[in-house]
């Protein structure tokens, strides 16, 4: 198992575990904080696959080395996803089947990625990797930014009532998931900052350590606890907070790229 994945999903149990149960013990029941940990559990194991390319184009990163962190993490998921969430909820006394686990990254993970290298390897064969990355590729821009919103809107019109009757819980379930959020950016940007990696790298290696595979992590709390459960409002509020702190993320890189040395700026921005 990946040692970063495994520090991370700590961290955010941890964190998580700190806040619903000591912090809020007083507001938030424990059978309702163990639930809402098993969400958190559940987000922390997902490293992001699919989000992360947006916040690296907006923070004009080096897509090649983005495409690597993102097959590294689709890796990482098929070995260490389930062991982990296993074992965790394990021992937040949360017992979960191993065939819905499996079933989840069989469907949100082994066939996309599937999908995706035979896609590239018959296109590539038959019109060669300058179209497919040039001309393909381009042609599916929209649809993934459709795709994402459609995802947002969907998980949201499920987990409505939910919203509506927990509106407290929601802002307390945040509080963890945004100081987690942060913490993990920034660790990971000043470490780059510190090994002089350039902008275009430590802003989407950044962006990956903080960021998470929501989409799976909803889609695994729902098949294990059901679209109204705790553990699915947990993850759905994973969605909430993610996306405009990832935003704020790109604008606070953007703004500090001068903290990068100056040669490699202007290598970055005449690329």
């Amino acid at each position: 198992m990946d040692h970063k994945l495994v520090d991370q999903t700590i961290y955010h149990v941890c964190n998580s575990g700190i806040f619903l149960y000591v912090v809020f013990k007083n507001i938030i029941p424990t059978n309702l904080a163990r639930e809402y940990l098993a969400g958190a559990v559940l987000l922390g194991a997902a490293p992001c696959t699919a989000m992360v390319f947006v916040w690296s184009t907006l923070t004009k990163g080096d897509p090649a080395y983005t495409v690597v962190q993102v097959a590294t993490n689709n890796l990482i998921i098929l070995l260490a996803f389930i062991p982990i969430v296993k074992f965790l909820l394990g021992v937040s006394n949360v017992i979960v089947p191993w065939n819905t686990l499996v079933l989840s990254v069989v469907l949100f993970v082994i066939i996309p990625l599937t999908g995706g290298v035979f896609t590239r390897m018959q296109v590539s064969k038959r019109k060669g990797v300058e179209y497919f990355e040039k001309e393909f590729l381009p042609k599916f821009d929209n649809a993934t930014m459709v795709g994402l919103l459609l995802t947002l809107i969907l998980l949201f019109a499920f987990q409505g009532e939910v919203f509506l009757n927990n509106p407290l819980h929601i802002l307390l379930i945040a509080v963890p998931l945004t100081i987690q959020t942060f913490f993990i950016f920034f660790i990971a940007y000043f470490v780059c900052k510190l090994l002089k990696l350039p902008f275009s790298i430590s802003a989407p290696a950044a962006m990956i350590g903080a960021s998470n595979f929501f989409e799976l992590a909803v889609a695994v709390a729902i098949a294990l606890f059901g679209t109204t459960s705790p553990a699915a409002l947990a993850t759905t509020v994973g969605v909430l907070t993610e996306v405009p702190l990832m935003l704020a993320l790109v604008w606070i890189a953007n703004k500090t790229q001068r903290w990068f040395p100056e040669s490699i700026i202007q290598k970055d921005n005449a690329m």
